[in-house]
């Protein structure tokens, strides 16, 4: 057999006119196998495509049995070819009858041939199918034959997304590529949304794999390549970055793998099989990704993502699109997916379209996921190559009451989720029907349902929901959303706002929780250990007193005349209460010299979220106007568990005995010294939770305006008394003889309340 070198090219012009030639699916797959087979002096050349089985059809073939096209079927993992496609990784045998994964199949007529070639037919890190090329001779294929058979497989592959084989396969048999996909996640934020996929990191669209002039292909990788590594170090050198940092250890592992030689040259060897430079950016990024996503060694993941990434910039280099387009272009019924995401960038999207959000990686505990469910989207997060499995536009279906999505999902499923969608409309009909009942429990006590907040949008659940006010107003994500610093009289307007929206119902605004997962766009990021345990929240208030006091200031503003509720989040000793407390006394002592009304009240208070203040609380509520549970931070700070980390958020309950015996000393204590107690952490948005703190004591709940009509719907069917004698003598045993979750719900189901 004679070397492909300098073949590929002109295989690759004549499969652009077979491509082009209006014949069918399978005609045009039986002209392409006899190019590869004649082009390479193959003997053989036989195309497999993986179905939605999960297994590996004959789709084509020249040299083998023509009867065995669409009867010869192997399991994914079955033989040669299986191997090449679990494996996702060219093989190459002189002898392949006396590899131990031969598999012999009698109808193909193949046991003649010994020497194979099979690699694997890839698309964005995913095998499509597998190519293989076999001859009678005993010898092993040179390097240049390898290469010019994995560019082939690259262009069918586009064929096999297309959907194009559809039309000939099998009822239930389709190729894999453009079928159904139903992934299971995790669970971030509950609801159902249809519609279709926009990647957050979108890929650039390849309108011409095949090279007309090499020359020209390859000096425009190169220019994008030297343009690539100038922009690297011209962000290295800049002064936010300068002086160390995540973004600047990111970055010097992009500028690390920019100037691998290997990596360039791999680039180089796609180009010269025939390929535009885009398509080989493509070509090779796909590879890295298909050996990378099987190998269960956490740092190659990591990895894999910086290379991703890498290799994006590059393609946008190449093509002339510099960023990413505008999230302002959102089309209707959006479904956003992402590898990961912080709560910024979500906050960055057009809110009216975007229906759902499907991640690679987070947790139901990361800020991202609280935002997600703060803006009433549906979630599923940790979908392994969520990005790779999915093309722009496909339809798509978010479930995050189960942690399912259904990607180019069948008629069948759709009607089904459009069905649970009306469904849900009614349920939620009927909880606006409760909207102006008093929310008073079977035996008569009354509880304060609020909202969470934290942005205008927000605002109408006040009144949609029937209520109580807004018990934590997020004032961190203004901040979040805009490119710079938001202005005194930015702020002003914004806290005028939501207090003209809430009226005669209360509002309390946190200040700042910036830092950890929180960062500001426009201020220099700080390399810490342990973020969450970090420089955050009224640390970086007390630290920057001129970032705190505008935000006081404008507060106070705005309240001018009405009641004002402050209360800072992250205390971990009474005297940061008092630094924090200082400060509104001195703003307020201002705004009296210079003439403005003040507001007619004004309460302080504080998050209770850091395990330290458990064990001050006599001190504190001689201080303080109220406190407010976090218990989000309380939780993971208990547990020492971070909750942005899936390897372990599952590992403690949020219901066991110490968290609900650390709840109800709070409002024990809060209740005997006359402070007004609530929870705003997600606990008080479950239903089976706000069950739980109800019993413990907790008359004030703010929760997600989602969530409002469950609870409250569960609230005025609970006794509350009964719930409190339920669950005190299981918090007096030993932790750990019992489940408490497995109680309440126990209590509910004996109780009919519904969860």
């Amino acid at each position: 057999m004679r070397s492909a070198l300098g073949g590929p090219r002109v295989l690759l012009r004549r499969l652009r006119e077979v491509m082009a030639e209006q014949v069918s699916a399978q005609e045009r797959l039986d002209k392409i196998v006899v190019l590869i087979a004649a082009n390479m002096v193959a003997e053989v050349c036989s195309t497999y495509v993986l179905r939605v089985d999960n297994t590996l059809e004959l789709y084509a073939t020249e040299g083998l049995n023509r009867d065995a096209v669409h009867q010869t079927v192997l399991n994914a993992h079955e033989g040669l070819v299986g191997l090449v496609a679990s494996e996702a990784t060219p093989l190459n045998l002189s002898n392949a009858q006396s590899h131990p994964a031969f598999s012999y199949r009698p109808e193909t007529g193949e046991e003649i041939y010994h020497s194979f070639l099979g690699v694997p037919i890839l698309r964005s890190g995913n095998t499509l199918g597998v190519l293989v090329v076999q001859n009678r001779a005993h010898r092993t294929y040179v390097e240049e034959e390898v290469e010019a058979l994995q560019t082939t497989a690259m262009v069918v592959a586009e064929m096999i997304a297309s959907g194009e084989l559809s039309a000939i396969a099998k009822p239930g048999a389709e190729p894999a590529a453009r079928h159904s996909l139903h992934k299971t996640g995790a669970i971030l934020s509950d609801g159902i949304a249809l519609g279709h996929v926009v990647l957050h990191e979108p890929r650039v669209v390849i309108t011409n794999y095949i090279a007309e002039d090499l020359p020209k292909e390859l000096k425009r990788l190169d220019t994008a390549i030297l343009k690539l590594r100038a922009d690297l170090d011209r962000m290295l050198e800049r002064g936010d970055v300068a002086e160390g940092g995540e973004h600047r250890d990111v970055l010097e592992a992009y500028r690390m793998f920019a100037n691998d030689q290997g990596w360039q040259h791999k680039l180089h060897e796609a180009v010269a099989t025939g390929l535009t430079a885009e398509a080989a950016v493509e070509r090779v990024q796909s590879d890295t990704r298909a050996r990378m996503l099987r190998s269960t060694d956490p740092y190659l993941r990591d990895r894999l993502h910086d290379l991703e990434d890498l290799g994006h910039r590059l393609m946008r280099q190449l093509v002339g699109q510099d960023h990413a387009p505008s999230r302002e272009q959102l089309p209707d019924n959006a479904i956003l997916i992402a590898r990961s995401m912080g709560p910024a960038a979500l906050l960055d999207y057009d809110r009216k379209r975007l229906r759902g959000l499907v991640l690679e990686e987070g947790t139901a505990n990361s800020h991202v996921s609280i935002v997600a469910r703060a803006l009433g989207i549906p979630a599923v997060g940790e979908v392994p190559n969520a990005a790779g499995i999915a093309d722009p536009g496909d339809a798509i279906i978010v479930d995050g009451t189960s942690g399912s999505i259904y990607i180019r999902p069948s008629n069948e499923i759709q009607s089904a989720y459009a069905e649970r969608v009306r469904f849900r409309a009614r349920r939620q009909e009927q909880y606006r029907e409760l909207r102006d009942k008093p929310c008073v429990t079977r035996d008569g006590q009354p509880i304060d349902l609020m909202i969470n907040a934290g942005l205008v949008i927000d605002l109408p659940h006040i009144d949609d929901t029937g209520s109580s006010g807004i018990g934590l107003f997020r004032t961190e994500l203004q901040f979040m959303v805009g490119q710079s610093l938001p202005r005194t009289s930015e702020q002003l307007s914004l806290y005028r706002t939501v207090l003209d929206a809430a009226g005669d119902k209360p509002v309390t605004f946190r200040t700042l929780d910036i830092g950890g997962d929180k960062a500001l766009p426009y201020m220099d990021t700080i390399v810490e250990e342990n973020p969450a345990l970090g420089w955050r929240a009224i640390r970086l208030g007390l630290d920057r007193p001129g970032l705190l006091r505008g935000q006081i200031r404008a507060l106070l503003r705005a309240a001018s005349g009405r009641y004002l509720r402050v209360m800072f989040p992250m205390i971990s000793q009474v005297d940061e209460f008092d630094q924090a407390k200082l400060v509104i006394e001195r703003e307020l002592t201002y705004l009296r010299q210079h003439g403005h009304t003040l507001p007619e009240r004004v309460d302080v208070g504080t998050m209770v979220e850091v395990p330290a203040l458990l064990y001050q609380m006599d001190e504190l509520l001689k201080r303080v106007d109220f406190v407010s549970v976090g218990s989000n931070d309380l939780f993971q700070f208990l547990f020492a568990v971070d909750r942005g980390n899936s390897r372990v958020t599952d590992r403690f309950d949020t219901l066991s005995a110490p968290i609900l015996r650390a709840l109800r000393d709070i409002a024990r204590k809060a209740n005997a010294a006359g402070k007004s107690v609530s929870l705003c952490g997600e606990m008080a948005s479950q239903p089976l939770g706000a069950l739980a703190l109800i019993a413990l004591g907790y008359r004030s709940l703010s929760l997600s305006a989602t969530a409002h009509g469950p609870v409250k719907a569960l609230i005025l069917d609970l006794d509350a008394k009964k719930a409190e004698a339920m669950i005190t003598p299981l918090l007096d045993a030993p932790a750990g003889s019992v489940s408490i979750r497995s109680k309440l719900m126990e209590f509910a189901e004996a109780e009919g309340l519904s969860l």
